[in-house]
């Protein structure tokens, strides 16, 4: 892979180096009494050498493209012939944490907010690489500080906006936003709602802080309000498919179920390889009815992307319970369950699956049991998991 970049910048380097000879010197005649001295052998002209930046032009294009693995190749190469080089810092955390290498991540964008104290681009890429290992882990308990850790990280890039001076709205908005997505993670959803809604303020072209504050407002149980931010998200970027295809879905959920389908189809037809728009367009289709359309575009997007939703696994489950395939039900909501691990409706209709029978298969009262205390644990109050505990006794 390095040697394709390689190549690829050494074309570039050399394309306008044009060749120049030196004709030869006139032979001289040496003095009879001397002999000729040897003459030195013709050292070789060096290679040019590469540039760092133009390895960061290439990681960016990579980068672009979501071939993180080919981008990581060449900002490590920039930043080992320039260990300076804040822009292949940059890029070289960012396309760590894309990979998962949270702790070199880490240790990188910590270096590059020592050498560029004043580049918000650091902080904010640093606050995303601990969020990103936190989401990541297995044990969340073991990686718990770092969110705290990102809150602090934040409050040095607000201090460094502050000395800067000027105005400073757009910068101070994606601090927000980020703050928003920690206190989202941390549970404190009145204060994520804030944040969201101040970086709205400062910055109200951002489809991507309406997205967030549209989010929250669902999470919340605030339906109206989620769906005029999505709205206006789509209407400041029609082309993002992410926007169109939520914003389907929380047309499904208020009751628009045409409006959803022509929203959540629009959205696959601008991005059809995009397995959110694909899955999104299943959870419209199942939520109006049409389960064989949710379950040919869930599969669609499971197939684009196995690992990254757990919500199609989900709603998978609940088609193949509808149906009474319970070992189809089973499987698949074992799949979001391990996915999404903090999600209780996965894990009650996970125990209603194993609590169910049909012909071919018989309940498993103990999985029913576990996953209906899951449900539990994770939203203390859950009536219908505690009334799947009730009917096992």
């Amino acid at each position: 892979m390095k040697r394709r970049i390689t190549a690829l910048l050494c074309a570039a380097a050399l394309g306008g180096v044009s060749a120049q000879t030196t004709p030869p010197p006139a032979p001289t005649v040496p003095a009879p009494s001397a002999p000729a001295a040897p003459s030195a052998p013709a050292v070789p002209s060096a290679a040019p050498r590469i540039p760092a930046a133009n390895y960061v032009i290439v990681g960016n294009l990579y980068y672009e493209q979501g071939k993180y693995d080919q981008a990581y190749v060449a900002f490590r190469a920039a930043s080992e012939l320039d260990p300076r080089n804040t822009a292949a810092l940059l890029g070289l955390g960012r396309s760590q944490a894309r990979l998962r290498l949270y702790a070199p991540a880490i240790e990188t964008l910590r270096r590059l907010v020592g050498l560029d104290p004043q580049g918000v681009s650091g902080y904010l890429a640093l606050a995303q690489a601990y969020q990103q290992q936190y989401i990541g882990s297995g044990d969340r308990a073991a990686v718990t500080g770092n969110l705290d850790a990102a809150l602090a990280v934040l409050v040095q890039a607000d201090a460094a906006l502050t000395a800067l001076g000027g105005e400073q709205n757009v910068n101070r908005s994606k601090l927000l936003n980020e703050r928003g997505n920690i206190y989202r993670l941390q549970g404190r959803a009145a204060q994520a709602i804030d944040a969201f809604r101040q970086a709205n303020v400062l910055n109200p072209e951002n489809a991507l802080i309406l997205y967030n504050l549209g989010d929250m407002y669902n999470a919340t149980g605030q339906l109206p309000l989620a769906v005029s931010a999505l709205q206006q998200a789509v209407i400041l970027d029609p082309g993002d498919p992410y926007n169109r295809a939520y914003y389907a879905k929380l047309l499904a959920l208020s009751g628009n179920a045409a409006a959803a389908k022509s929203e959540a189809a629009q959205a696959t037809r601008l991005a059809p390889t995009n397995a959110y728009a694909a899955g999104q367009y299943g959870v419209v289709s199942y939520l109006g009815g049409d389960r064989a359309t949710a379950r040919t575009q869930l599969e669609r997007a499971i197939r684009l992307d196995p690992l990254r939703f757990p919500e199609f696994y989900y709603y998978l489950g609940r088609i193949d319970l509808d149906s009474s395939d319970l070992k189809a039900a089973r499987d698949n909501l074992t799949r979001a369950v391990a996915l999404g691990a903090n999600t209780p409706e996965y894990a009650y209709y996970l125990g209603l699956a194993y609590e169910r029978t049909s012909p071919t298969l018989a309940p498993d009262r103990v999985k029913a049991r576990e996953n209906y205390e899951r449900a539990l644990k994770l939203a203390p109050g859950y009536r219908q998991a505690q009334e799947g505990l009730d009917r096992l006794k």
